[in-house]
């Protein structure tokens, strides 16, 4: 058993393959022996009752923390920014709260969709607004909480209604209730606009989750340009004691996926080298 690290960072299935195995309740054992305190699953939706209270109770037993997983991501439609699609979105959130109850999750991902080029921003939002604060109101009684994930335009996401902070602070004041808060992806944001540490210190109150990627390249900390180090200590000193999900890649498998796709040869042991600097990186970006 590792020492736990400082904050509440979130590996997700799959990240370590190599080292724990195919099976759910493996990779949850081996991420609670390497010190992370906590897991998220985008996918929690899709899996089984089975699977999802098979991971929970393997969960509860490591004393781990569940993550976000996603509630809400109808790439390529115009769900939220209209009002008729009201009951489509209540009834993808009732779903949300009892799987929610099944995997005791507090936090599901919620992404606003794509915008309409054809109708007035400003009416836009206000659709945005009252379809989310119906949906708030089906979170509300469990305790469940939507975060609404701005995501780039630029390298991943084009066209999508939500993609600064400041916006969706603006959107989280007017829906104003406590089951509807900001998932602040600090990969995304570095993209969008930069500044991170002053964004989420302004939008602070509004904030429920973190994620994280380094720039560019999606991949661990360490590996880009954004000091993860000095914004890790600065959560930290603010007594953030939330989860911040590891929603990226892994420098090394990427390349070993590249040579793979070359035609080489890749041994179980380079897999599991590889998958070990994943580990390593969190570690120095969590010395403070």
């Amino acid at each position: 058993m590792n020492e736990k690290f400082k904050l509440k960072y979130a590996p997700h299935f799959g990240q370590f393959r190599a080292l724990a195995g195919e099976d759910l309740v493996d990779q949850v054992k081996f991420v609670a022996d390497q010190g992370f305190t906590a897991l998220e699953d985008n996918d929690m939706m899709k899996r089984t009752p089975a699977e999802q209270e098979a991971v929970a109770r393997a969960m509860d037993r490591r004393d781990l923390t569940m993550g976000v997983f996603v509630a809400s991501a109808i790439w390529g439609e115009q769900t939220w920014v209209h009002r008729e699609n009201r009951d489509l979105l209540v009834g993808k959130m009732k779903e949300a709260v009892e799987v929610a109850k099944r995997v005791n999750a507090r936090w599901t991902t919620v992404v606003l969709d794509s915008f309409d080029p054809g109708l007035e921003w400003d009416y836009q939002t206000a659709n945005v607004i009252d379809n989310l604060k119906a949906c708030a109101e089906v979170c509300e009684p469990s305790g469940l909480v939507m975060v609404l994930e701005p995501l780039n335009a630029w390298t991943n996401h084009p066209g999508l209604f939500l993609s600064k902070i400041p916006q969706a602070y603006m959107i989280c004041k007017a829906v104003g209730s406590p089951s509807c808060k900001i998932l602040d992806d600090l990969y995304h944001q570095q993209v969008t606009e930069g500044n991170l540490i002053p964004n989420l210190d302004m939008a602070w109150d509004e904030i429920a989750y973190f994620q994280v990627g380094d720039n560019p390249g999606r991949n661990e900390p360490t590996t880009g340009e954004i000091n993860y180090l000095n914004i890790f200590q600065h959560l930290h000193r603010k007594g953030y004691a939330g989860v911040i999900g590891m929603e990226h890649g892994t420098r090394a498998v990427r390349e070993l996926n590249r040579r793979r796709k070359a035609g080489k040869s890749i041994s179980p042991a380079e897999e599991q080298a590889a998958e070990r600097t994943l580990i390593e990186a969190y570690r120095k970006v969590d010395d403070f």
